[in-house]
């Protein structure tokens, strides 16, 4: 499981897992709409959106949807 330690303010972040070798690449243009990859470092897809006003419902929402994917 992934513990992610995102920052709103963080354009760009990513985040390995070391339990089965998967990559999230988490990214954003205006830090408030943030676009989740999983895959690895030469291929990804986009498992979803999530937005969020602050750095802990950012982390919270990146769990939940990751949850999902992993």
């Amino acid at each position: 499981m992934i513990k992610f330690d995102m920052q709103i303010v963080q354009n760009y972040a990513a985040f390995f897992d070391t339990e089965n070798g998967t990559c999230v690449f988490v990214d954003s243009f205006d830090n408030q709409e943030f676009d989740v990859r999983i895959g690895s470092l030469k291929h990804s897809k986009c498992v979803g959106t999530v937005h969020a006003t602050n750095d802990d419902e950012l982390n919270a929402r990146l769990s939940r949807l990751t949850a999902e994917h992993l």
